[in-house]
């Protein structure tokens, strides 16, 4: 089909409205295993967005994995980058932006993201966070004991600053598009609400 134009596919219900109405970066907020990538992914492509993912950028910007950071610099230098990354990011096209777990956690980044983003808050329920982040070993904060016990610790202290977020969209165990369907359907409503 070499030269020949085809129709780009068609958007989500309600991705169009959603589109016309963004002037802010959407960003993902939630606990390591909530879906951030890859419900923003799918989110980014059925808006017609570019998508970042925060952690990559962070691992560009310093030359290795968030790992090694963490066992050579430490968390707090991990944060330290994090925070300019994202105020970076921020500062760029309207886009979709994944963060990680504790990013929502600083102040600043989240001053940041309320000024210059619409956060939307992945809120998944601890026997779903445990599977899901069962599937990959590189989760610095996860190596240090009981999964299961470090994720209800993380929910118990995270789940009252990521309510802060301006939408809470449930990730439920149901395909991702789901999910997404499910993000753009609030979002849709927010700017329903604001007109």
């Amino acid at each position: 089909m070499d030269g020949i134009a085809q129709d780009p596919p068609p958007l989500a219900a309600g991705a169009q409205a959603v589109r016309d109405r963004l002037d802010r970066t959407i960003v993902m907020v939630g606990l390591m295993g909530a879906g951030k990538s890859a419900i923003g992914k799918r989110l980014a492509q059925a808006l017609g967005l570019g998508f970042i993912d925060a952690d990559k950028e962070i691992e560009e910007a310093a030359g290795c994995t968030i790992p090694e950071i963490f066992a050579r610099f430490g968390e707090p230098a991990f944060r330290d980058g994090e925070r300019r990354v994202i105020a970076r990011l921020l500062e760029g096209p309207v886009c979709v932006l994944a963060t990680g777990g504790g990013a929502f956690m600083d102040e600043t980044t989240r001053a940041r993201i309320k000024v210059g983003g619409l956060s939307i808050w992945l809120r998944a329920d601890l026997d779903t966070l445990v599977r899901r982040t069962a599937r990959r070993n590189n989760r610095p904060l996860l190596n240090a004991g009981d999964p299961r016990a470090i994720l209800g610790d993380l929910m118990t202290k995270r789940y009252p600053i990521y309510a802060q977020a301006d939408l809470t969209v449930d990730s439920l165990e149901a395909p991702p598009e789901t999910t997404t369907q499910r993000v753009i359907d609030a979002l849709r409503d927010h700017f329903s609400r604001a007109a």
